[in-house]
């Protein structure tokens, strides 16, 4: 974690951590698998936890990852694709409840934003967006008391106590080119809520909207989806970027889908790099933490590791 002047935070990681390509490559080989974690949470300070978005967790698995990581770390939680995907944010209440009690609470302090990715096949509703950005928990008191609705199947392995009050934060990931609108902008800032700025190789929407006192970006490659690399000149681009956000600033040629922003204090960023499948996301990670004059870890292992091209893996 970088503090500036402003009191701002930036925070660069990658999504996700187990993926056999990286083994021998960003991971060395003879690293265990269970040590994975720990290994990656020492060259960068945040993680996406992906799996969330598959399947409910465990708490005793959110716990294991929190004792894993040094102090100060922080995970970005990913919102189950069957309350974004397969409900489309309908009739939800005992879903979201569920969600919030498979463990997210154990994370404690180290417990970062909430990542809410939509389908591309979803489009703006107001109606449907509206009851959901109303429905989410602002604080952990809050998510407790939403956990306690829970339903049958969480019975006996489910957390519904927060070891102590603390704000939350959401962010929404869009990908139907009908959200790029002020109405959209508009509810997101009413309720707090971040607009995921995601680089998909062009393939869906990027929006560079500030909407809440942070801001959220996503680099799934510029060129290939998932895959390609970033250049030196563009981890400069985004570097830039995301100093003039943490300064409560726009970025020059942001782009936008509602009016600029009024003006604000520093905002707190998040950026992970989702381009794995050529094992180029904690390369790239490092690189911008470089370009951006973040301290990396002093107990990093490994520094300065070359990081190889790996084989495409399958994603869902």
């Amino acid at each position: 974690m970088a503090e500036h002047p402003q009191r701002s935070a930036i925070r660069i990681g990658i999504s996700g951590w187990r993926y056999a390509p990286w083994r021998g490559r960003f991971y060395p080989k003879d690293l265990p698998q269970d040590k994975e974690l720990a290994y990656a949470s020492h060259q960068v300070c945040t993680v996406e936890i992906n799996g969330t978005f598959y399947s409910l967790q465990r708490p005793e698995f959110f716990a294991h990852w929190r004792d894993e990581t040094p102090g100060g770390f922080v995970f970005a939680v990913k919102g189950p694709r069957f309350i974004t995907h397969t409900l489309r944010l309908r009739n939800i209440d005992e879903p979201l409840a569920n969600f919030f009690a498979s463990g997210v609470l154990a994370l404690h302090e180290k417990l970062g934003p909430f990542l809410w990715q939509l389908p591309p096949t979803l489009p703006w509703d107001a109606a449907r967006i509206e009851p959901f950005l109303q429905m989410l928990p602002r604080d952990t008191e809050a998510a407790a008391a939403l956990a306690r609705r829970h339903g049958r199947r969480m019975a006996g392995r489910s957390l519904t106590e927060t070891d102590a009050r603390r704000p939350l934060r959401h962010a929404v990931e869009i990908r139907h080119p009908s959200f790029a609108c002020p109405a959209f902008i508009a509810a997101l800032r009413r309720h707090g809520v971040a607009l995921v700025t995601a680089d998909t190789a062009g393939k869906w929407p990027l929006l560079e909207d500030a909407t809440a006192d942070f801001a959220y970006v996503r680099l799934h490659g510029d060129k290939a989806l998932y895959s390609s690399g970033y250049s030196d000149e563009a981890i400069a681009d985004w570097a830039r970027r995301i100093g003039a956000w943490s300064r409560g600033a726009t970025p020059r040629g942001a782009r936008l889908a509602g009016p600029r922003p009024r003006a604000t204090g520093p905002r707190d960023v998040y950026c992970y790099f989702d381009n794995d499948i050529k094992v180029m996301a904690p390369r790239d990670a490092r690189a911008l933490m470089g370009a951006l004059r973040l301290p990396m870890h002093p107990e990093a292992p490994g520094e300065g590791m070359p990081i190889a091209d790996g084989q495409p893996v399958e994603r869902e």
